[in-house]
């Protein structure tokens, strides 16, 4: 294994085409289709990556980003206000053709910015270069997608319907402004999967950038500005505990889109005036749990949970969080488990093949230490070599057994590169455990018993978003719903489910006779409406 106090690299070691130049001074920020310029306090952003010096390893420091207060967040949001203007605006009114020409308009100027937003995911969130990469990919991907979707939605609604004598047709028009926040390990994906969606069924958007993950999004400012009519979309930074708060106190929010806590978007939705009124699209914590038969393919089971419990850290909501193995068959998975992550390699992101990464999260290795610590004293022990090691910003992954209930990791999502590993003799403990559990996101069974298989089917099926049999938990493919129970999601999203989540369905109406025929038929040859119309899309 390669020795922590080596892991961090000097100036002269990084690639050239990966360097850094000047430290970023970011003071713009977008408004009303405008880049102003913020005078006022700045918040610095750091990197997760540290240099290595004669003396220290000394904290990367990238650049700084505007602190905006409660009175340049609620000018944002009046831009935003102003622009749907009670659904009256340019951009809620603009036939559905046009609007994806402002999107695509966007992606082809996103697509120009791909290599810096790379280095940025880098940098900022410890990404490494193949998942930075597949992140920017994806994202491009997702709106293609997402203006495909459309375009099918829409070409089913440019018909007219008849039923019992009454001629309607059933359009999906906008819900108002909305509020985008994403999460700092997805900044640019997860960040995306609400903001297309929401712009492209006619909303206008104030969206604040993740609290790490902020630096990427600069290069995309002026793609923002010149793509969309003027306040349609409204970037802010600085504290969400100041700015957001104001944002939902005002009660001008109509759909509010964040992935984060549970606990977070709780106290932010006690703040809305009017909660009746506001349409809530959440992604939550997740404890996913993994499970392992005592008939079993162990090396694909160990494949998949080494992979679902570790990719990017462990830092995925649809990570696997804790691990249930048969005690008939625990000893060899740990076995197989601790030799194929020896071969994951630690370093920078743009080492090549590299795995682990340093993690951007202030005060993390001292939590993760501290759920290990809980550990030890409970009775676990750490079972791979180097597990738990902590330098700076990076932490060994740590493998701790056998872990049980009055432990905290047996019930904290840890967020991080811990893996619990809870011996079971019983299937019952492990299907209380699901069914006990606050969350609800995802879970993973691996087994060849298809009786066993089948009977936990059953017993997950109201517990939980997502199955995966002999897989890891995941989000994709993008076409398949994503979703939760409990404390884990508050509605579904999809390429097809988003564009549902932020519209809604309004139909026309009139008695089928020849004179409501003859007006409707006016209206849509003389194309005097942009809702009654029978265009279709190609």
């Amino acid at each position: 294994m390669r020795r922590l106090q080596d892991i961090f690299p000097t100036a002269e070691q990084i690639p050239v085409e990966y360097r850094l130049g000047a430290t970023i001074e970011q003071r713009e920020y977008l408004v009303g289709g405008e880049l102003r310029l913020w005078q006022g306090p700045m918040a610095t952003v750091s990197s997760p990556v540290h240099l290595h010096t004669d003396i220290a390893d000394e904290q990367v420091i990238l650049g700084r980003v505007p602190q905006l207060d409660v009175e340049a967040a609620l000018s944002a949001l009046d831009a935003a206000v102003r622009a749907y203007d009670n659904g009256q605006g340019s951009w809620p009114t603009l036939r559905v053709a046009e609007r994806i020409g402002h999107v695509e308009m966007f992606l082809a100027r996103m697509r120009e910015q791909r290599s810096e937003v790379v280095k940025l995911l880098m940098w900022e969130i410890g990404k490494n270069l193949k998942d930075a990469e597949k992140e920017f990919d994806r994202t491009c991907d997702y709106i293609v997608d997402t203006i495909n979707a459309l375009k099918q939605l829409d070409r089913r609604s440019s018909r007219f319907e008849l039923e019992q004598g009454t001629l309607g047709q059933i359009r999906r028009v906008p819900l108002g402004v909305a509020l985008c926040m994403g999460p700092y390990n997805y900044p640019l994906n997860e960040t995306f999967t609400t903001l297309i969606p929401a712009l492209i069924m006619g909303n206008t958007v104030v969206f604040k950038p993740a609290k790490f993950g902020v630096l990427l999004i600069r290069p995309l400012l002026e793609a923002f500005r010149d793509s969309f009519p003027a306040g349609v979309i409204n970037i802010i930074y600085g504290s969400g505990r100041e700015t957001v708060s104001a944002l939902m106190a005002s009660g001008k929010i109509d759909v509010f889109a964040f992935i984060g806590t549970n606990k977070g978007a709780s106290a932010l939705k006690r703040l809305h005036p009017k909660p009746h009124r506001l349409r809530a699209v959440l992604g939550l914590d997740a404890k996913n749990p993994g499970i392992v038969l005592p008939e079993v393919d162990l090396d694909n089971a160990v494949n998949e949970a080494i992979t679902g419990s570790l990719s990017f850290n462990g830092q995925r909501c649809t990570a696997l969080k804790i691990l249930f193995v048969h005690e008939g068959v625990v000893d060899s998975f740990l076995q197989k488990f601790i030799s194929k992550l020896a071969e994951l390699k630690p370093g920078m992101p743009w080492e090549p093949g590299v795995m682990l990464t340093p993690l951007p999260e202030h005060g993390k290795t001292e939590y993760l230490s501290g759920l290990v610590a809980d550990a030890a004293v409970k009775g676990a022990k750490v079972i791979n070599a180097g597990g738990g090691e902590v330098r700076g910003s990076f932490f060994y992954p740590a493998v701790l057994y056998p872990v049980s209930p009055d432990m905290r990791i047996y019930r904290e999502e840890q967020f991080g590169p811990v893996v619990p590993v809870v011996p079971y003799r019983d299937l019952s403990s492990v299907i209380d455990y699901v069914l006990q559990s606050d969350f609800g996101q995802q879970l993973s069974i691996f087994g060849s018993n298809s009786a066993e298989v089948g009977h936990l089917v059953d017993a997950f099926a109201n517990q939980v978003g997502r199955i995966n049999i002999n897989a890891q938990c995941q989000r994709g493919p993008d076409t398949y719903p994503f979703n939760g129970r409990k404390d884990s999601a508050e509605g579904t999203l999809s390429v097809h489910d988003a564009l549902r989540v932020f519209s809604i369905r309004t139909l026309v109406a009139t008695k089928f006779d020849e004179s409501n025929k003859a007006l409707i038929s006016s209206i849509i040859r003389n194309r005097e409406s942009s809702f009654l119309t029978t265009d279709y899309i190609f």
